[in-house]
């Protein structure tokens, strides 16, 4: 159903994009709409957050800004929408952004295969040391094979735990299967038997009893006022030893401060970081560890998938300057 007050949108709007996203994206959205691009990538200050979201029908921000409500509710009602670049809204104030009538959409379902890959790649590359094998041969220091010289641990045979069984915790699941893993999950609410039935998951009720039974832990929950610090001191402690922690979700899902102290005094057997809390400043402790493996927030860097989440963005901007309701429009309740 056409939305009444579509005449009053503009059918070519002025859309400002905060940070440079791939080509083929913007030469459409130019094409379509009156752009004003960010061609250096350089990440918004708060100050021309808002002088953006200002002069602007439709604004396209990132996980890199933070429109909370005392931005939102100081812009003028030109502001209509906000097309979020990316699946994740935390970095926005969705009950201010509603409280002015101000439309979110977001960019679900196309990065799932691109960030499960990473986190599977993360999977391997902790316990079997990859990113410390690479940085001795390219330091010269190798000296050639040993029996004994380093040596992993394998992951067939292991228990994978899964915090979040939404589309990227299944995809991952699908994944970790394939190589031997049997798959423990935690979700908010339980899968349908058949779902679990293929994927040979378990489901646990209780968060903390599933920390205990298992090996591996992935994170894959978004970011938000129930998750934040859900890895806690207390639960980091239900790990054993022999545990490795994985997060390619959100930073602040994990007590970054308890999980570098757990690493240094051996109370985790390592860690695969694609987030941080404060990204992009690391804690230096983290990289003095030899068992973490760490890289810049890239699991959802594929050109197929940036240019598919830019797709979204137009589809959602077009229907919204049709006076239609957008096909991702983020509604109430969304976590």
């Amino acid at each position: 159903m056409a939305d009444p007050t579509r005449l009053s949108r503009p059918r070519r709007p002025r859309v400002i994009v905060t940070r440079q996203l791939p080509e083929p994206v913007i030469a459409r959205m130019d094409e379509l709409f009156e752009l004003v691009p960010n061609r250096d990538d350089h990440a918004l200050s708060r100050e021309q957050l808002a002088a953006a979201m200002a002069d602007c029908d439709v604004l396209v921000p990132g996980v890199t800004d933070h429109l909370d409500a005392e931005l939102i509710r100081a812009a003028p009602n030109r502001l209509r929408l906000l097309a979020n670049y990316g699946a994740g809204v935390n970095h926005i104030d969705l009950k201010a952004a509603r409280a002015r009538g101000i439309v979110v959409t977001n960019t679900p379902g196309v990065l799932t295969e691109d960030t499960a890959d990473m986190t599977m790649a993360l999977i391997l590359s902790v316990p079997r040391r990859l990113a410390e094998g690479e940085k001795l041969v390219r330091s010269g220091a190798w000296t050639g094979w040993s029996p004994c010289a380093m040596l992993g641990h394998r992951i067939g045979g292991k228990a994978l735990g899964i915090v979040g069984m939404g589309r990227i915790g299944q995809a991952v699941a699908v994944r970790a299967r394939a190589f031997g893993l049997s798959i423990h999950y935690h979700n908010r609410r339980r899968l349908p038997a058949v779902v679990e039935e293929a994927l040979g998951a378990t489901w646990h009720a209780d968060l903390d009893e599933m920390l205990g039974a298992i090996d591996i832990l992935t994170i894959h929950t978004p970011r938000n006022a129930e998750s934040e610090n859900l890895i806690d001191r207390r639960r980091i402690g239900l790990l054993g030893p022999h545990v490795y922690l994985i997060n390619a979700s959100r930073g602040g899902i994990v007590d970054e401060e308890a999980m570098v102290e757990a690493l240094e005094a051996g109370r985790l057997a390592g860690a695969g970081l694609d987030v941080w809390h404060y990204e992009p400043a690391i804690d230096p402790r983290l990289l003095a560890l030899h068992n973490v493996v760490m890289t810049p927030h890239m699991g959802s860097a594929t050109m197929e998938g940036r240019v598919a989440s830019g797709e979204k963005v137009i589809a959602n901007i077009r229907a919204w300057a049709d006076g239609h309701r957008p096909p991702d429009q983020v509604l109430e309740g969304w976590a």
